[in-house]
């Protein structure tokens, strides 16, 4: 199935934003890629420090988009909004500053290295009235959807436990992922945030109690205050009356590239999302009950464009700020937590 036939047609009063690219490295290419085979947006103006990253992504995606390496000379053109796929440490700056132009922003995650530096974004969105988004795109899988549905009809009953896995064999090839003060983290920022985001998006918001977090580097565990990227964490805490715990990694000997898992435990049921022989892109999703499974959603997908897709959509129907990006607030005060920062 292909992004654009399990995506909902746009509503009649829509238009097609102009949109704006920064950065066009692996996801940047990637999203540009999904949001110009949906339809749903044109692609006006690509924006790269390396202009031949640039110049390759307009060959392949939007030719007669217009391309420059300044961020400034982006804003300048007749954009609704602008999609920003940097190095975590230039977010905040890069999403602060496209708000101030009056764009919309859809942002690759994190949205920023600190629950200050995203509550600043957030404020800024909100102040200009237009329409903030984050690529957990997560979210947007066939499975997890079909999960939502489960405990939103009280099948599952009470949810009392979580177990998310996000294992890494591997590590990023960006040198900047290694350097705290420009990644804001280690694996638990990079690949962990996926998952929190995705337990607090299906149980809903609720007071986090109990917090404790485990660190570690090359086997050794970090020490407060953190300072350093962690390869290695174990987490837990208290959402609401539910426990949730945590585990992620990069170069972990995981025995396949990853082992990615969201396991909900309710008082009459369960359900778990799983990845396939070690993707990062196929996923099962099983409801659970006593000894039995059924299958709720299985691959092949095409799902990695759909937030941004969705976020297009949304953005050509209206450009004004969407309250629902306020729990990524949440996510980033779980985090610094995490880093007790």
């Amino acid at each position: 199935m292909t992004l654009a036939a399990v995506m909902d047609a746009p509503p009649a009063t829509s238009v097609k934003p102009r949109l704006g690219f920064i950065g066009t490295g692996w996801i940047g290419q990637l999203r540009m890629e999904a949001l110009a085979n949906s339809g749903h947006a044109e692609i006006a103006a690509i924006c790269d420090s390396h202009q031949q990253n640039a110049l390759e992504a307009q060959k392949k995606c939007a030719q007669d988009a217009e391309v420059t390496t300044s961020l400034e000379e982006l804003l300048t053109h007749d954009l609704d909004g602008v999609v920003i796929a940097t190095p975590s440490a230039l977010h905040k700056e890069q999403c602060l500053a496209a708000l101030a132009a009056k764009k919309a922003v859809f942002c690759q995650k994190p949205l920023a290295r600190t629950s200050d530096e995203t509550t600043a974004v957030i404020e800024a969105a909100r102040n200009a009235d237009r329409l903030l988004g984050i690529d957990f795109s997560y979210r947007y899988l066939d499975g997890v959807k079909k999960m939502r549905e489960l405990i939103n009809s009280g099948e599952l009953g009470e949810i009392f436990s979580v177990e998310l896995v996000f294992h890494n064999a591997y590590g990023p090839d960006k040198p900047w992922f290694y350097d705290f003060s420009r990644s804001g983290g280690g694996c638990v920022i990079d690949l962990g945030i996926h998952l929190i985001d995705l337990a607090l998006w299906l149980l809903g918001p609720n007071e986090i109690r109990g917090l404790s977090s485990h660190l570690y580097k090359g086997g050794n565990r970090l020490q407060t205050p953190i300072n350093d990227v962690e390869d290695y964490a174990n987490i837990g805490f208290q959402l609401g009356n539910c426990d949730v715990q945590l585990g992620c990694s990069w170069n972990l000997h995981a025995g396949q590239d990853a082992v990615i898992s969201a396991r909900f435990f309710g008082t009459q049921g369960g359900m778990e999302l799983r990845n396939v022989n070690g993707s990062f892109f196929d996923f099962e999703t099983f409801h659970l009950r006593g000894t039995q499974r059924n299958q709720l959603a299985s691959f092949p997908e095409d799902w990695g464009g759909r937030a941004l897709c969705h976020w297009a959509q949304q953005l050509g129907t209206s450009p004004r700020f969407d309250a629902e990006v306020e729990q990524v607030a949440t996510v980033a005060q779980i985090i610094d937590r995490i880093y007790q920062r």
